[in-house]
């Protein structure tokens, strides 16, 4: 019973010595979690992928010389080229667009120098059948002629519709003008987009009484036709064309 009981707290202190054991074998454990964490430590071999990337900013650096060499392509076509000559002498200093401008407003007067203007006559009791029906049966007809002057459309058409008898254009067969008989000289004219205002100086001279509103028809509408207006006031001698007509 000596022995059994001595062997007891030896077995009890066995047990004792085994129990810190199983925390050893514990703390064990999470040694291993520095070794897992070994792998996140290694984790940072991203940075070659940053290498990598180094590629692809000379990538970035090749695109503008892909831009640069689109511009001799652009250049090319004629009309680029014109333009790609305008934006080097802008950053020159030298001002071309005016030049051009000055070329583009000389060839606009060349062209209305060489064109034709619409001046607007009388067809006698025509009726309406070869134009516009107004006053006395009449017919009011266009005839395209050329421009006795170089400038705007709104002067060389007035000038051509008031030519005296001998300067003026002879109108085709059963063309009357009203205006024959009539001295007007065209002073000046204005358009604002939708009304256009020509100021005549001279006289009126009506052959009769069918003859007024051939003046007003023929003076209105060659008016109107010149710029595209919608409306149009003529004025003689300071006087509307209406008052001046009541005149005579």
């Amino acid at each position: 019973m000596a022995a059994a009981s001595l062997a007891l707290p030896l077995w009890l202190s066995a047990c004792v010595v085994d129990g810190p054991r199983e925390p050893v074998t514990e703390s064990s454990v999470p040694a291993a979690t520095p070794e897992a964490a070994a792998p996140a430590v290694s984790s940072p071999t991203p940075a070659p992928q940053a290498k990598d990337a180094v590629p692809l900013g000379t990538a970035g650096t090749t695109a503008p010389a892909r831009e640069e060499s689109a511009a001799p392509g652009l250049s090319a076509g004629p009309g680029t080229a014109s333009a790609s000559a305008r934006g080097k002498s802008a950053r020159g200093g030298e001002g071309p667009p005016e030049a051009a401008a000055s070329e583009a407003a000389g060839a606009t007067a060349a062209g209305t120098a060489a064109g034709t203007v619409t001046a607007y006559y009388v067809l006698p009791d025509d009726g309406g059948r070869n134009g516009v029906r107004f006053g006395c049966n009449d017919s009011l007809v266009g005839i395209t002629m050329e421009s006795p002057i170089a400038g705007d459309s709104l002067p060389a058409a007035m000038e051509a519709l008031l030519q005296a008898p001998g300067e003026a254009e002879t109108p085709p067969p059963g063309v009357y003008n009203a205006l024959s008989g009539s001295r007007l000289t065209f002073l000046s004219g204005s358009f604002d987009g939708t009304t256009v205002t020509v100021y005549l100086a001279g006289t009126l001279r009506p052959a009769g009484t069918c003859d007024v509103p051939r003046l007003e028809a023929q003076l209105t509408q060659t008016a109107l036709a010149s710029v595209g207006a919608i409306r149009a006031e003529i004025r003689v001698n300071g006087r509307s064309l209406a008052e001046a007509l009541s005149l005579k």
